[in-house]
């Protein structure tokens, strides 16, 4: 497995796809920055402003992104006719997807560090205040365990998705109406613990000084280990979709009969 993770990793630089995901990350900020500037008597502090990041990344962005990505490093051998050739080797095709979502899992805490620079640069400039060395410890820690529980959370759409030949696009889309759906679970104490993808904020204490905000470890947790067991079944199932290449039979040309 060892050996699989360090393969997996040095194909990622190949991947041009993983700018993709700091771009999102980055338009996470963005966005972050361009709702500060609404005139609605909102005090910005740098908490504050960390806090709506996070919120963008869990309900808009990083579900569909790290679904996007992960989705086409699975879908590359296929694309690439690389996947019949690894399949010669003593290896199932379930234990190369583990191996593929482990690097998915590192790649979701480095869009977390990514994520807490972006959100202490656009600090820097808009000049909020509450910025320490202290607190930015705190978001890299809280920003990027999040990136990691929210892919947890949306692994299952991933492992799915690999059954279908080429549907990481499908389980992009699945994956973004999945981390939305987050805004309607988080009107609820109960769902908030349940659902995955707001279950991940239970895990890092979101406004956990919120007197109103009630989190539940143990059935966050849950929620993230049912999320694994789900993903484990899925994954154990799969087989490899191997591009199989059909000649085309050339046609006999009939000769007309006489002159």
């Amino acid at each position: 497995m060892f050996r699989m993770l360090k393969t997996e990793i040095w194909k990622l630089r190949r991947y041009h796809m993983i700018w993709a995901g700091v771009f999102l990350m980055l338009l996470s900020v963005l966005l972050t920055l361009f709702s500060s500037t609404a005139l609605d008597g909102t005090v910005w502090t740098f908490p504050f402003f960390v806090e709506q990041v996070i919120k963008n990344n869990v309900t808009t962005i990083f579900p569909m992104c790290i679904a996007l990505i992960a989705g086409y490093i699975i879908a590359r051998e296929g694309k690439d006719d690389t996947l019949k050739s690894i399949l010669t080797i003593p290896i199932s095709y379930s234990n190369l997807l583990w191996g593929k979502l482990l690097v998915c899992a590192l790649l979701s805490l480095f869009f977390g560090l990514v994520s807490t620079v972006f959100t202490i640069i656009a600090n820097l400039i808009m000049g909020f205040p509450g910025l320490s060395i202290a607190s930015a410890l705190q978001t890299l820690v809280q920003v990027s365990l999040n990136c990691l529980f929210l892919y947890i959370a949306v692994m299952p759409v991933i492992a799915f998705a690999a059954h279908i030949p080429n549907g990481h696009m499908i389980g992009t889309i699945i994956a973004f109406v999945y981390g939305y759906g987050g805004m309607f679970a988080s009107g609820n104490a109960t769902m908030s613990n349940i659902y995955p993808v707001t279950a991940s904020l239970g895990l890092v204490s979101y406004r956990s000084y919120d007197s109103s905000v009630h989190w539940n470890a143990f059935i966050c947790l849950f929620s993230m280990i049912a999320a694994l067991l789900i993903s484990a079944v899925f994954i154990f199932t799969a087989k490899g979709n191997v591009p199989v290449q059909t000649k085309k039979k050339k046609k006999k040309t009939i000769r007309k009969k006489g002159w």
